[in-house]
């Protein structure tokens, strides 16, 4: 029974929420851990008090996991029993007194300009796979947007005359964010002879596929998987020793922004962002980065003493 109606908050999550087949999975994934924990107590979701609520979050933090990984399964569970006690699958909400699990506050790890500009750099070459790349991190970089957003672009999401992109994030809401000259050159060079058409199948898959702005080897719309071995791939290249994923390129495209003078509502809404208080964090700016911002931008940094 405890299962059947985690299935059916999974599919309240899917239809009522509109929360990502992603999120959807990794829901999935923490309730049977909690699930199954519970068995082993003979205990279901129905029959869990705060006590098993508590022991359950101190059995993760035994098993040596991330505070954010404690504090994503915690959420997932009080939704789960939230949700149970709104639809009368229970009468009281075991989750109600226990404390949420603290995060550490952390800044979001940020490339520099510099480094920036030799990760675009190092896509050499002129080959279909290469203007393919080159378009993706330019456009990555160029937009702040995430990666499922990015690998869900589809043709008729692009207006290329004015450099602007409908992009779907979480919960499905839409926006249209613009993007660069650097990102626009490299996007018209992979839709030109020689890029996008050269990983056209002779017979497509889906429309879905067909309808994709990037695509992989094998002429199907390109996966995250394969989006983030990209990045990795041309980080090595470039000599970036940093951990480098697609997730980098946004908080990198939002932190030189602001660092640059745009206005905080303004990276708001094009990271999609629900909330302002998301984006603050990164008013939190490296120091190192700042000071190197003052120094390159500010008319009388460098004035002889």
């Amino acid at each position: 029974m405890a299962l059947a109606a985690s299935e059916r908050f999974l599919g309240w999550m899917t239809v009522e929420q509109g929360r990502s087949v992603h999120t959807v999975d990794a829901y999935r994934r923490d309730l049977r851990d909690y699930e199954s924990w519970l068995g082993k107590r003979r205990r279901t979701a129905l029959t869990a008090t705060s006590g098993d609520v508590e022991a359950y979050v101190q059995a993760l933090r035994g098993r040596g996991l991330a505070a954010t990984t404690v504090a994503r399964r915690f959420a997932a569970i009080r939704m789960y029993h939230r949700w149970m006690l709104d639809e009368s699958e229970r009468r009281d909400d075991p989750c109600a007194l226990v404390d949420g699990v603290k995060v550490p506050a952390g800044l979001p790890k940020a490339l520099s300009e510099d480094a920036v500009g030799r990760l675009l750099a190092a896509v050499t070459g002129d080959d279909s796979f290469a203007r393919r790349d080159r378009a993706l991190l330019e456009f990555l970089y160029a937009t702040g947007a995430r990666i499922s957003e990015v690998c869900g672009l589809s043709m008729a999401d692009l207006d290329m005359d004015d450099s602007l992109a409908r992009l779907l994030g979480k919960g499905n809401k839409e926006r249209i964010v613009p993007f660069g000259s650097g990102a626009h050159r490299a996007l018209r060079d992979w839709f030109d002879e020689g890029g996008r058409a050269r990983l056209v199948p002779a017979r497509w898959r889906s429309r879905d596929d067909a309808d994709a702005v990037f695509l992989g080897v094998r002429g199907t719309r390109l996966t995250r998987q394969a989006a983030f071995a990209i990045v990795r791939k041309w980080a090595t290249v470039a000599g970036i020793r940093e951990h480098l994923s697609p997730h980098v390129l946004r908080h990198s495209c939002a932190t030189h922004m602001l660092v640059h003078g745009a206005d905080l509502r303004v990276v708001q809404e094009l990271l999609g962002h629900s909330s302002v208080s998301t984006t603050q964090v990164y008013t939190r700016v490296d120091n190192e980065l700042l000071a190197e911002t003052y120094r390159a931008s500010h008319p009388r940094a460098l004035v002889s003493r």
